[in-house]
């Protein structure tokens, strides 16, 4: 597959720049802002495209173009304000969306946060994410594409476990190794049994080739 990653220059998104280039197996396009940040992901063996996500949709589609999926890994960050939020998380993912249905890509994989669907979990000191990644993810139901929604619990800078727990609602909170979350991703990739559906994600004890293969039941 051709897949291009948007927000590559991420946490989330350089590891699985990463993954994806290190099995030989896919050709990766590195969506990034600046040019000085190309050098790595061309070291590993991906190709860059240049674009803002403040910027146009038309501008999003041209860096996207020719991608069989993309995923949306970008994210405004924790040291920025509430109006980066939603241009970033929010705005910037559905101008993502509108690019890629533009562009005729089907495929489209977006991480947002474990229970941004239910409002009573949301917590009180970074709400303005979770209504950000909230609204993000229902314009992303309401689109064409197929999609997939990957909802992790709290980041985890640790080394990756390779072992999960998911599920389209799962009933208790927890933690995950963004490296985990990158694995994730990869595997969800051309699993046609998880279009349009969208899965919370925390450490477990099953294996993640094994957990994503059992949503298919």
């Amino acid at each position: 597959m051709n897949i291009t990653i948007i927000g590559a220059n991420g946490q989330i998104g350089k590891i699985l720049a990463q993954k994806l280039t290190g099995t030989g197996e896919h050709q990766v396009t590195a969506v990034i802002r600046k040019p000085e940040q190309a050098d790595a992901f061309e070291q590993m063996g991906a190709k860059t495209a240049i674009a803002n996500l403040e910027g146009t949709v038309d501008e999003l589609a041209q860096a996207i173009q020719g991608a069989d999926a993309v995923v949306f890994a970008a994210g405004s960050g924790g040291s920025t304000g509430d109006d980066k939020t939603l241009l970033i998380d929010l705005d910037g993912a559905v101008k993502s969306m509108e690019a890629a249905e533009q562009s005729g890509i089907k495929r489209f994989v977006l991480i947002s946060a474990m229970f941004a669907y239910d409002r009573s979990k949301w917590s009180e000191s970074i709400k303005p994410y979770y209504v950000a990644k909230h609204y993000a993810d229902r314009m992303l139901e309401a689109s064409s594409l197929d999609y997939t929604i990957i909802r992790p619990g709290g980041l985890l800078n640790d080394a990756g476990t390779g072992q999960i727990q998911i599920g389209e609602q799962l009933s208790e909170g927890g933690s995950i190794p963004r490296e985990d979350v990158a694995e994730v991703i990869a595997h969800v990739l051309d699993q046609k049994h998880t279009y349009r559906k969208g899965y919370d994600v925390i450490s477990g004890d099953q294996s993640i080739a094994e957990a994503v293969q059992s949503l298919a039941k």
